[in-house]
């Protein structure tokens, strides 16, 4: 940043999301094939260096843009099937996060108690139990006075750090992901609670779970067609098994919904097609969303994993700000990106900028967060 041109910058914005923090590396001595986040310690760098030097005194707002933790990783707590989704399981999963990851969360404290420093976190599909009340009091208090600098809320779907600026997740774009933050709780007549979630969480937990303890990468394969056509010739009776799981699972959770609500067959099928747009075009949901939004000039999303930094003739800018987790890209056309930490950085020279004057006053960038490791080595993961 070069020392913010010396003082030229008010205010920094980071973006980061999908960091997938689990319930660590071994559990009951044996190794969790679910845990994806292996970058504690460049994310506790990351998160000191945006605290200290040139970044001390200066406004720094960090927003965790969704899937920063993940309660669907996290089987190994005594509570089964429909139980996985309650009020007691979900503290449960949020605990044993916390003690695996604790050197990330002092890094946060640290972070929270420098000058002028705010965390705003954004739910996403895979730490969706935060919608619980009790769960965002578990995590908050972790943080003693300094919480009082987080914004965690079932009501923030977009945030708008600065004018022109919207963040969303992304999962809402998903209809196997979305679900409505302020109405996915029900609470039965002995007082119990239990979240509602969307049928991919239901997936994810059943399907891509189960299969992950025997390939570990499954989940960070793309594009996922070339995942398939690579496994069926190379692994074909892994990958069959994998198919014929997917494709029993759907017919038994959503085309059985669909037929029992008397449905034509055209409507189910139009409804099974828009139940499967996964990682559908970015490129068209962000016409559209400058086109609802006229006065916005940047949109950031995360969710799909895939780091994106891509500038419309109109001067609109859309990034993805990709994972801190490994992923394996099949596609020779892109870039296979691999251990990538990538995140999107906002620096705003005038807060009480007009939007007319947003390109003079606001610079927004894809950054991939390379460490300050002094060592002629790092960890392989």
């Amino acid at each position: 940043m070069k020392s913010h041109q010396k003082n030229n910058v008010q205010k920094v914005v980071l973006v980061i999301s999908d960091l997938h923090l689990s319930a660590g590396k071994m559990i009951k001595g044996k190794r969790n094939l679910l845990e994806d986040f292996h970058y504690d310690n460049e994310l506790i760098d990351f998160l000191n260096y945006y605290s200290a030097g040139d970044y001390l005194e200066i406004e720094v707002e960090l927003v965790i843009n969704g899937d920063f933790l993940d309660f669907l990783a996290v089987p190994y707590v005594e509570f089964y099937d429909d139980e996985f989704w309650s009020e007691s399981a979900a503290l449960a999963k949020l605990r044993m996060i916390m003690r695996a990851h604790t050197g990330v969360l002092d890094a946060l404290k640290r972070f929270l108690s420098k000058p002028n420093k705010r965390i705003v976190y954004i739910i996403g599909n895979h730490d969706a139990e935060f919608v619980f009340d009790s769960m965002k009091e578990e995590f908050l208090n972790y943080f003693g006075e300094l919480r009082k600098n987080i914004i965690l809320s079932n009501s923030i779907s977009t945030h708008v750090p600065i004018k022109g600026v919207c963040i969303q997740h992304g999962h809402q774009y998903e209809r196997a992901h979305e679900f409505d933050q302020e109405n996915a709780v029900v609470e039965t007549l002995n007082g119990e609670k239990y979240f509602i979630p969307p049928w991919g969480s239901y997936y994810v937990t059943n399907v891509i779970n189960k299969y992950k303890q025997e390939r570990h990468f499954i989940n960070a394969v793309r594009p996922i067609k070339h995942f398939i056509i690579h496994g069926i010739l190379f692994d074909t009776f892994f990958t069959f098994r994998f198919m014929l799981s997917n494709f029993y699972y759907f017919v038994m959770v959503r085309f059985w919904h669909f037929y029992m609500t008397k449905r034509s067959l055209k409507q189910v099928f139009e409804d099974i097609f828009r139940e499967l747009e996964l990682f559908q075009d970015y490129e068209s949901l962000t016409r559209q969303f400058f086109e609802k939004n006229p006065e916005s000039r940047v949109l950031i999303v995360g969710h799909t994993h895939n780091p994106t930094l891509r500038i419309f003739n109109d001067g609109t800018t859309f990034i993805n700000t990709g994972t801190w987790t490994r992923m394996v890209n099949l596609d020779l056309g892109q870039w296979n990106n691999g251990n990538v930490l990538t995140y999107a950085k906002i620096l705003v020279k005038k807060l009480d900028y007009e939007i007319e004057d947003f390109e003079k006053n606001v610079e927004v960038d894809l950054k991939h967060w390379m460490g300050i490791n002094n060592l002629p080595y790092s960890e392989y993961h």
